[in-house]
């Protein structure tokens, strides 16, 4: 992606990233120059002097990157990486700074002090950009979902039979899968399917939800599966998709490739999902942490199959024209456009 009027023989894109794996392969593999470099980001475990000592090392060698090379603009991909924002500075470049976040810390005024000196700032969501002032060079840009080929064959849509409600998704205590089983517990017929691992180090929430679906006598009727890199499988097995976070969730991915895959999504009301889904219309939205509120929408659509079957082919078709990749890539390239032209 190159904005008008550069030349592409001196511009050209390198995509430095946190870690070796796949991107970094199907980036080399497209011809694009690809770095390796061990990213400043900005954790609460970092906020000590040593902290404070690897975050300058780390920020010194992403910036060295810009040495020996002519630099046009710097784009960090998440709001909580520094070393984009010292990268541009030191190159004297404008810095595009994607917030991907929506913040509860009490060091977010500050931080945001930080963010706002960005020459723009695109957010994935309304619910991100309401963080910022009006006067914030703050501005939404939706991600695109993500292509997954052509959606599965969606399972056939029966009164009988359970209701396999399934989360994607880091296990964690924010993103409810503890809502899930404590809303089925309630719903006789269904069954829940948890795809995702905790984090390293958090093994013990897959326990405790193992001990709360065994208090809750639910134990027969809940699935472990892990992580799972192609859902597809999973999008065609379940009937009812679930993303119950119970804090806001800026633009989760999990609702959004459901979506466009054809999947019939029940979400928590707030944060991004209130834009990715209508009420009644394109999906189901329930008061967050509410087990009882989640409950009474599976049982109503565990009794109505073709209010699933309608909502899932709505979504598809909405998500999927609302949040194409070719719209991202289309806004992208006119951002970069007005900040190299002066137009920004």
């Amino acid at each position: 992606m190159i904005a008008e009027g550069l030349d592409p023989d001196r511009y050209r894109p390198l995509v430095v990233l946190a870690q070796d794996g796949p991107l970094a392969g199907e980036l080399r593999a497209a011809g694009v120059e690809t770095a390796v470099e061990r990213l400043a980001v900005l954790r609460r475990t970092e906020l000590t002097p040593g902290g404070l000592v690897r975050l300058g090392l780390r920020i010194a060698g992403t910036t060295n990157l810009a040495r020996g090379r002519e630099v046009a603009l710097v784009h960090s991909n998440t709001s909580v990486t520094l070393s984009g924002a010292l990268a541009a500075r030191r190159a004297g470049v404008p810095h595009v700074w994607h917030v991907r976040e929506i913040y509860t810390e009490r060091i977010w005024p500050a931080y945001r002090r930080v963010l706002t000196t960005a020459a723009a700032l695109p957010c994935v969501s309304g619910a991100v950009r309401a963080q910022f002032p009006d006067r914030s060079p703050a501005v939404v840009l939706g991600d695109g979902v993500a292509v997954l080929g052509p959606p599965p064959e969606p399972p056939q849509a029966t009164a009988s039979g359970p209701l396999v409600c399934t989360v994607l998704g880091r296990i964690s205590p924010w993103k409810g899968q503890d809502v899930l089983l404590r809303a089925i517990a309630d719903v006789p017929d269904a069954i829940a399917v948890l795809a995702g691992d905790a984090w390293s180090g958090q093994e013990h929430r897959e326990r405790e939800l193992r001990d709360l679906a065994a208090s809750l006598e639910i134990a027969d009727r809940v699935r472990f599966v892990g992580f799972v890199a192609d859902p597809r499988s999973l999008y065609a097995a379940s009937s009812v998709v679930v993303v119950p976070s119970t804090r806001p969730d800026p633009l989760p991915n999990a609702a959004l490739e459901a979506a466009a895959a054809g999947c019939c999504v029940v979400a928590s009301a707030h944060g991004g999902l209130t834009e990715i889904l209508r009420d009644g219309e394109t999906g189901l939205l329930v008061r967050p942490d509410d087990p009882a509120a989640l409950a009474a929408a599976l049982r109503r659509l565990s009794g109505d199959p073709g209010l699933r079957s309608r909502l899932a082919a709505a979504a598809a078709a909405d998500v999927g024209a609302r949040y194409a990749p070719k719209l991202l890539l289309e806004r992208l390239q006119e951002l970069y456009d007005d900040l190299l032209t002066g137009r920004g």
